[in-house]
């Protein structure tokens, strides 16, 4: 069975399930490091509603970016910010597999980041152009050992999973970003099923806020807080 030949006798037309607000969606079992795991039911409406916003919100998405997540889409990372937030928002990214047999209009990425060589990433992000990057610090700190290039095309650094050390934040900031990409730094999913809290940094109010917190530090952010980006200080003034 090949998925080409599926796709040959599959029908342009798909007609969706309509579902009320309330309906259960899936359930999530938090992390033991918040005490013994429970199951959380989550809903069509309220799942969709959050990770429709906070993706919208968190990375400032615009009608010409193309963005695109590294993560497992089988982990909350994937569900919410590869699938619901994204195309909730009519996202446009590419779908890349292992051997770039195929392409389309949204990026998941099958593979390791160091296959078939180091710049693995880094010629998908210059390929398809690529806006917003949201990818993990294991990765970040995986790849700053090889080192890189500027990406010109990029305008929001994204990080997700466990906290971001200063030392691969500082390489995330300055290398890839050139000093000039806004950093969001996202934890808390496998509890919330979306972004929880969210540092964000602009090229301008950077130094401020690297005296009081440092890169990788988390801010005072309330619970389920929403940053929303500044614009640039040209743009004010």
């Amino acid at each position: 069975m090949c998925w080409h030949s599926l796709m040959n006798e599959a029908s342009d037309e798909c007609e969706p399930e309509w579902c009320e607000s309330e309906d259960p969606l899936f359930i999530l079992y938090t992390s033991g490091s918040t005490g013994k795991p429970k199951g959380v039911l989550h809903t069509v409406s309220g799942y969709l509603l959050y990770t429709a916003t906070t993706f919208k919100l968190v990375f400032d998405h615009q009608p010409d970016d193309v963005y695109w997540c590294t993560a497992d889409i089988g982990w909350i990372t994937g569900h919410s910010y590869i699938t619901y937030g994204p195309l909730a928002n009519g996202a446009t990214s590419v779908l890349v597999s292992a051997d770039e047999c195929s392409s389309a209009v949204y990026i998941v990425f099958e593979g390791l980041p160091t296959y078939p060589d180091v710049s693995r990433m880094w010629e998908i992000v210059d390929k398809y152009q690529v806006t917003k990057f949201y990818t993990a610090p294991t990765a970040i700190r995986l790849l700053m050992k090889y080192g890189s290039e500027p990406r010109n095309s990029l305008k929001v650094l994204g990080t997700v999973g466990e906290p971001i050390n200063p030392e691969a934040w500082q390489w995330y900031y300055n290398v890839v970003g050139e000093s000039r990409c806004p950093v969001v730094d996202t934890f808390w999913q496998t509890e919330t099923v979306s972004s929880k809290y969210e540092d964000v940094f602009d090229q301008w109010e950077l130094l401020e806020a690297l005296e009081a917190l440092g890169p990788g530090a988390k801010s005072l952010s309330e619970p389920n807080s929403v940053s929303v980006f500044l614009p640039s200080r040209e743009d004010m003034c």
